[in-house]
């Protein structure tokens, strides 16, 4: 491939029918009920194997995950936690497939929820924002204590992916022992995310509008004293909401300070020394694939590039895992499957 992404090659593996090709389709289609009943009935004995757990992450956080174990008499030292989309949850279609993948493989599997995400807005007085990183990171010190493994296992869907990625960046300072990563569709630059939104199909923003004004109505409800977001609501696009919520309950000094707090662009992965891997489209309608160009150079991560899938799409059936979840469980089990042919970091050639 040439141009901005001149470095990375196309994994050709993923093809998806043509009547699935659309990366529309494959960022919509994954999310609708018809899919969810499937993967409920196909992960019942993840759900019936998973406990509530209430983790304190440090500074007075709590956040919730999910813990299942595997079954008596199957030993693992292995323990997967994984981190789901911005204004998703532990149980979101994505999640539950992936979790359902690694745990038929005999992972431990941890689904963590963010603040203010899944049903958990009154755990925590502060609002959440996607540069609280440090409550991430004391949560996955609280799972790893909690479980006595070695090195943990991080997968995440879009901006997860991009909390796990930054995570796994930071390990060494952080005391954080981590055997590997994989991000699906991660959020790379924030801000080309928010444009991406705006100029793209109206529907993705109005959803993602519609999700966040409930999530703010249900932390207004839990903290009646603290929270008015009545106007708020009222403004209908994200770029006036994110902007007029990091002045009033943020550090940061402006939208666009606060957006690149939380990029991993630029020198943010330098220190990566973890085995990494992004996977995610050219087409995808949210995250700009030319983004990949800005990433710094590691020799510990690794690039899967599609031609299509969409946003934490990558459907080639309408059964219950995706193309990206068995890829995913594949690269985390350091299986034959991951070593299959894949597009891999390197400098760009002369010329290309």
């Amino acid at each position: 491939m040439r141009g901005p992404l001149g470095s990375f090659q196309v994994d050709e593996s993923f093809r998806p029918p043509s009547w699935l090709g659309n990366r529309h389709v494959q960022s919509i289609l994954p999310s609708l009920p018809y899919r969810r009943r499937r993967m409920l009935s196909t992960a019942q004995p993840l759900l019936a194997a998973s406990r509530e757990l209430t983790l304190d992450c440090g500074q007075g956080v709590r956040l919730q995950a999910f813990h299942a174990r595997q079954g008596a008499g199957r030993a693992t030292a292995r323990v997967a936690v994984l981190l789901h989309g911005w204004e998703g949850s532990a149980e979101s279609h994505y999640a539950l497939g992936l979790a359902h993948e690694l745990y038929t493989r005999g992972f431990e599997v941890v689904r963590l929820n963010l603040r203010d995400h899944g049903a958990t807005h009154h755990l925590n007085r502060e609002l959440f924002h996607s540069c609280r990183l440090a409550e991430v990171v004391g949560a996955l010190r609280a799972i790893r204590t909690l479980t006595g493994c070695g090195g943990l296992y991080l997968a995440g869907f879009s901006l997860g992916g991009n909390f796990m990625l930054r995570a796994a960046a930071q390990a060494h300072e952080s005391g954080l022992e981590i055997a590997r990563v994989v991000a699906v569709s991660p959020v790379l630059e924030p801000s080309a995310t928010l444009v991406a939104l705006e100029q793209g199909l109206p529907v993705y923003q109005r959803y993602f509008v519609r999700k966040w004004c409930r999530s703010l109505a249900l932390k207004q409800a839990a903290w009646p004293a603290h929270y008015d977001f009545a106007q708020l609501a009222r403004y209908g696009d994200l770029r006036r909401m994110t902007a007029e919520l990091v002045r009033r309950f943020t550090e940061f000094g402006s939208l666009e300070e606060y957006l690149g707090g939380y990029a991993i662009t630029g020198s943010r992965l330098a220190r990566l020394a973890v085995p990494a891997t992004i996977i995610t489209a050219l087409d995808d309608p949210i995250v700009p694939a030319q983004d990949l160009a800005r990433l710094s150079p590691s020799p510990a991560l690794r690039v899967i590039l599609t031609r299509r899938g969409g946003h934490c799409g990558f459907l080639d059936r309408l059964s219950a895992s995706t193309w990206a979840e068995r890829r995913a469980a594949a690269e985390l089990d350091a299986g034959t499957e991951a070593a299959a042919p894949a597009a891999t970091w390197a400098p760009a050639s002369p010329g290309s």
